[in-house]
């Protein structure tokens, strides 16, 4: 499948910025079932000053305001050829050794409610891909999607106490329930073409764990399935903060809004 992707974040800030840098992670890479074909991005009222691959090999881009701005526009366009191999993306690869997956951090590390929920399964299970899959569904069961009763810096734990949340909480979830099982987890930020529109309200957010003789393993909680060709792997990392397509600091600004607009829709051999 062919995904064309527009991807734009507007700042605009009440007073003008003396100093800003954001940390950039929005260029997908070809990895299993991905090819990049073209990818670009504008930027108005900044500048990039260094582009890299950071330790889980995302593409990462810094980038600095310009000097008096009041407003800050990144503007994203691609098109991004994908394939359904049942989210299986294959053997561990990257900076980062394997067990390092295990440690909880943060926003993933388990309270009593995520114990609650994981104290039927057995530590180092030895079928451990359909213990994930059974965790998945014993996440979205427990945790409610709903906007706006979470932000980006609620723990797994507070989400999982709360019962509602959006995919970036039952990630957090259910990569620090397969941690304490045992089972190396990581986040995955990326971007996903919807059945019934192609305006978004912001990118998509999963899991993929490690399976012995399969690789890394991807699973969308929220939507209860494994990605397919629908699905645009952008970043991962240990938690969102590795992953966020957005970071960064700014100075002279006393207050700042925000807008994103996210567009994906397929494109046929025609377009």
């Amino acid at each position: 499948m062919r995904l064309a992707i527009r991807h734009v974040t507007h700042y605009d800030f009440a007073q003008p910025a003396v100093y800003g840098l954001q940390r950039l992670r929005l260029m997908p890479k070809p990895t299993h079932g991905q090819t990049v074909l073209a990818w670009d991005m504008k930027l108005d009222g900044a500048h990039c000053e260094a582009e890299y691959d950071d330790q889980h090999y995302n593409h990462t881009a810094l980038v600095s305001a310009e000097p008096g701005t009041k407003s800050i526009t990144i503007d994203c366009t691609g098109l991004v050829d994908t394939a359904d191999h049942a989210g299986i993306l294959g053997e561990h690869s990257g900076h980062m050794p394997l067990w390092a997956f295990l440690a909880q951090t943060t926003l993933t590390q388990p309270g009593a409610a995520i114990r609650a929920m994981i104290a039927p399964f057995e530590p180092n299970p030895a079928n451990p891909l359909d213990v994930l899959h059974v965790l998945s569904g014993a996440v979205v069961d427990a945790v409610r999607y709903e906007i706006g009763r979470t932000d980006s810096a609620t723990t797994a734990e507070q989400a999982m106490t709360k019962g509602a949340g959006v995919c970036q909480d039952h990630a957090h979830i259910f990569i620090g329930a397969a941690r304490a099982l045992g089972i190396p987890a990581r986040y995955v930020s990326g971007y996903l073409l919807m059945d019934d529109r192609v305006e978004q309200d912001a990118g998509h957010a999963w899991a993929e764990a490690h399976v012995a003789d399969l690789g890394w393993v991807a699973f969308d909680i929220s939507n209860g399935i494994s990605p397919d060709e629908r699905y645009v792997r952008v970043a991962s990392g240990c938690d969102y903060r590795e992953a966020a397509p957005v970071t960064g600091i700014s100075y002279g600004a006393v207050d700042s809004e925000l807008s994103v607009r996210l567009a994906v829709r397929q494109q046929t051999s025609e377009q």
